[in-house]
């Protein structure tokens, strides 16, 4: 008897998520040195983790042999700190992924839909189908979610939505207005997911916690792997009404979150002087790589996020050509684009590097 007939038939047409290359594959599979390849495809932090991240992370390997916190109660207490907010207010994951994958657990049934943009992060569709749900997807307008839309496609069979800004992988966002025109707008039936993975990023970004305070039906997620640098221990927090938090607790895994994650991401939220380097140079990346691509001729998403996404003709071609060259971004076809490729901002010198390699790969 094959395995595959004893499975959920439903695991059998599951999408699978393709992660960015890792640079010792690259090198394995194209003979080429590891320490002459920049990676821009998985929008990390060139800059790695903050020193004092790093320094309690080493700390905490010493008390390796014993289980985590389960309840992560010294990062939700900073975080609460932080956020104005109350500690049972927030719900920490391995990664915000796994909080998608907690509210799929909670609140999704066969035959329930879920609305969300396209493009965009292509978790919440796996978690959609996996749970055996209907992923309704709504196009982007001008690179940006059309609220107005996705308003519109939800149905009585609806139960959550998703918005992810600034989007993945456009890099656009929508306005603070706009975000809590679109809550206080829903069903109580429906509720609302806010990514915020790259809000770090952004200027004034929008301030969502005005939700939580009204009782709104809204979820707000953000990660450690981007602006933190902590991608590697994959942690991440949501943060909602005490009763959504409670909820989302009762389907987590115990010890979900490791110890040295949260002593990181605890000596991270203490480094704001890190966090502000990150995103000054980040912005004048941006900047770097724009002029590049006007200098290129090549067309761009202008972006608020840490990478660009730009239009290449053929996205798989030239992304196997850099990729051949020492150079890994994303090519982005899985995501209806298949002729861009997205590029995480780098340093100066990361950046310098992809515009002349890609001057060469278009001719």
């Amino acid at each position: 008897m094959k395995f595959a007939s004893l499975v959920n038939p439903a695991v059998l047409t599951q999408p699978v998520y393709e992660p960015g290359k890792p640079i010792e594959d690259v090198a394995r599979e194209l003979g080429l040195d590891p320490a002459g390849i920049i990676k821009l495809a998985s929008n990390e932090n060139p800059f790695g983790p903050s020193p004092r991240a790093a320094a309690a992370a080493t700390a905490a390997l010493a008390q390796g042999a014993l289980y985590p916190d389960g309840g992560c109660y010294a990062l939700r207490q900073k975080l609460a700190a932080a956020r104005g907010l109350g500690a049972d207010q927030f719900i920490v994951g391995n990664g915000s992924n796994e909080i998608i994958e907690l509210l799929g657990h909670a609140l999704l049934r066969p035959g329930d839909e879920v609305v969300m943009g396209a493009p965009a992060f292509v978790v919440y569709k796996l978690v959609t189908l996996v749970f055996g749900a209907k992923a309704v997807e709504v196009p982007l307008v001008q690179h940006r979610h059309d609220l107005g839309r996705m308003a519109a496609a939800i149905t009585p069979r609806t139960r959550l939505v998703f918005v992810c800004s600034p989007n993945n992988p456009t890099g656009t966002a929508n306005t603070e207005a706009e975000l809590l025109a679109f809550a206080r707008a829903l069903p109580p039936h429906v509720v609302a997911v806010f990514d915020e993975a790259y809000a770090e990023y952004v200027a004034d970004a929008p301030d969502l916690r005005p939700l939580l305070r009204e009782g709104r039906n809204v979820v707000c997620l953000r990660t450690f792997s981007k602006i933190y640098g902590l991608a590697a221990l994959r942690i991440g927090y949501g943060y909602a009404a005490a009763e959504i938090s409670a909820l989302l607790n009762r389907v987590r895994q115990p010890f979900n979150v490791n110890a040295i994650a949260q002593a990181a991401a605890v000596a991270a939220l203490d480094d704001p002087e890190f966090a502000a380097h990150c995103v000054r140079e980040n912005r004048a990346g941006l900047a770097q790589l724009e002029a590049g691509c006007r200098a290129l001729g090549r067309e761009f998403v202008p972006s608020v996020a840490n990478f660009l996404l730009i239009h290449v003709g053929d996205g798989l071609r030239v992304f196997d050509a850099l990729q051949r060259r020492g150079v890994i971004v994303r090519p982005v076809k899985s995501y209806g684009l298949p002729e861009w490729v997205r590029v995480t901002v780098g340093t100066r010198g990361q950046n310098e590097r992809l515009l002349a390699e890609l001057a060469t790969v278009l001719g």
